[in-house]
C-alpha cells in the first residue's frame, strides 16, 4: 500500500511519485505520513523531506512552505526545494560565502531590516543545502558500501 507523494517549489516540480512514507520537517517537528494518514494542514520549517519505498529512499532539501495531507496524498508547495543528489556544493558554498560577506558589510552600513531577513534567509538555505548533501550522501555511500 503506497500514498502519492508531490512536492513543487515555486518554479518546478521537484518530485511526484507513490511511496510508502513521507517525513516532513513540520513546524513543530518532524512528522512521517503513512497511506490513510488523517488529513491535516501544517507550514514546513528549513529541512529535509524523505521519501521511501521498498526499494529507494531520496531526501529533498525545502525551505519552508506547507504540506497537506490527505488519506491518499501528501501535497508540498515548497518556497523552495531541491533534490540532494542535484546539490551542487560548489555553488552552494559559494551563496554561503556571498551571503556571509553581504551580511557582514550590511551590519557595517547599518542597512534596512528587509535586506537583513533576505540575507538570512540565503545564508540558512546554503547551510541546509551544504549539510544535507554531507549528511545523506555520506549515509548513502555507507549503506550502498554495507551492502555489498
Amino acid at each position: 500500500m503506497t500514498i502519492r507523494c508531490e512536492i513543487v517549489s515555486q518554479d518546478r516540480k521537484v518530485f511526484e511519485g507513490d511511496v510508502d512514507i513521507v517525513v516532513l520537517p513540520g513546524a513543530d517537528g518532524e512528522m512521517g505520513i503513512l497511506p490513510h494518514h488523517a488529513p491535516l494542514l501544517t507550514t514546513l520549517k528549513f529541512g529535509v523531506i524523505t521519501v521511501r519505498t521498498k526499494t529507494d529512499e531520496q531526501n529533498f532539501t525545502v525551505a519552508g512552505g506547507m504540506a497537506e495531507v490527505q488519506p491518499q496524498i501528501v501535497t508540498v508547495l515548497a518556497d523552495a526545494a531541491e533534490n540532494v543528489a542535484e546539490i551542487d556544493t560548489v555553488r552552494a558554498e559559494s551563496a554561503r560565502q556571498r551571503a556571509q560577506e553581504a551580511l557582514a558589510n550590511l551590519d557595517k552600513s547599518g542597512g534596512d531590516m528587509d535586506a537583513y531577513l533576505d540575507l538570512e534567509a540565503a545564508l540558512r538555505r546554503s547551510n541546509l543545502r551544504l549539510d544535507a548533501a554531507k549528511r545523506f550522501r555520506t549515509a548513502r555511500r555507507s549503506t550502498v558500501a554495507s551492502e555489498e
